[in-house]
């Protein structure tokens, strides 16, 4: 868990100013007929008004967000070892020996599916106040701070806006990448 979430912390550190310009040419809202803002002209805006410490808005909430991570791999190494105990238990009883099957992938498949949609439901909340923050010109300043005004003015159901949406993508990812990676760890095995 140290060292994932070491990982989550360093890339975060990284490549925040590339999603802080990818928000904001997301979030760019010209006029009709206006040209609209390119990548570098973005860098050049956010280093003039903000400087360098500009491009590092929404870090903190990014950094929330490891805790995801975490939560993502505590669930699901406990469901995986709770089927690897299942599949003992039920080769012991028919004097089996316990060969990796199809089935085992599509256990795992499920296990990485439930433990990301509990560790995404979980720290959602993250992902709205990141935005937020990313946002161009914007009335929140920091983590805390975004955090209560959005649930003052706009309700606690505001902090979960667009969860549908992206565990639709994020199951489905997980599942193959986590399976992909425990088949791979298996054929290294032997």
């Amino acid at each position: 868990m140290i060292s994932a979430a070491m990982a989550g912390f360093t890339a975060i550190t990284a490549t925040n100013p590339i999603w802080l310009i990818k928000t904001r040419l997301q979030l760019d809202a010209r006029n009709r007929g206006e040209k609209r803002m390119g990548a570098f002209e973005c860098v050049r805006k956010v280093y003039q008004t903000d400087g360098l410490r500009g491009f590092y808005r929404g870090m903190s909430a990014s950094y929330a967000g490891i805790s995801e991570t975490v939560i993502h791999f505590v669930i699901y190494e406990s469901i995986k070892q709770k089927l690897l105990e299942y599949k003992i238990a039920s080769t012991m009883e028919n004097d089996e020996e316990s060969v990796k099957e199809a089935s085992d992938f599509v256990g795992m498949m499920l296990a990485a599916a439930t433990s990301k949609t509990c560790a995404t439901s979980i720290a959602y909340p993250h992902e709205v106040i990141r935005t937020r923050l990313r946002e161009e010109g914007t009335k929140y300043r920091s983590f805390f701070q975004t955090l209560s005004l959005i649930v003052q003015e706009e309700g606690y159901g505001s902090l979960y806006r667009g969860l549908t949406t992206h565990l639709v993508r994020q199951i489905p990812n997980t599942a193959i990448m986590m399976a992909t990676y425990e088949l791979v760890v298996y054929l290294l095995n032997g």
